[in-house]
């Protein structure tokens, strides 16, 4: 089981238990819990509507790639912790983690 945890705009925090070997993003188990993702590309990492902020376990994550850091490049607020949710792949990297759903810009 992996085990991580949201944090939502009311900063209300929720674990969340997902079984290993399971093929989705975090995107996706965001917007299948219902937790207010918009995620309006798709999980195309073309829009940004998916941004979270990584305030424990950052450095257990993989960096993000060309495409993710271009999109997050166009943004005004972000910073190195924040990352989009549709490239995070859920695995071992997430145990642990605790992922704030920002306010919206």
């Amino acid at each position: 089981m992996i085990t991580f945890t949201v944090e939502g705009r009311d900063g209300i925090q929720f674990p969340v238990e997902i079984p290993e070997g399971i093929s989705l993003s975090l995107m996706e188990v965001l917007k299948g819990s219902d937790y207010p993702i918009l995620a309006t590309c798709g999980g195309m990492a073309l829009c940004a509507t998916c941004r979270v902020q990584v305030l424990k376990g950052l450095e257990q994550l993989p960096s993000p790639g060309d495409d993710e850091l271009d999109i997050l490049d166009t943004l005004p607020f972000v910073d190195e912790s924040s990352r989009l949710s549709c490239q995070l792949r859920i695995n071992e990297s997430l145990e642990g983690c605790l992922f704030r759903i920002p306010q919206e810009d």
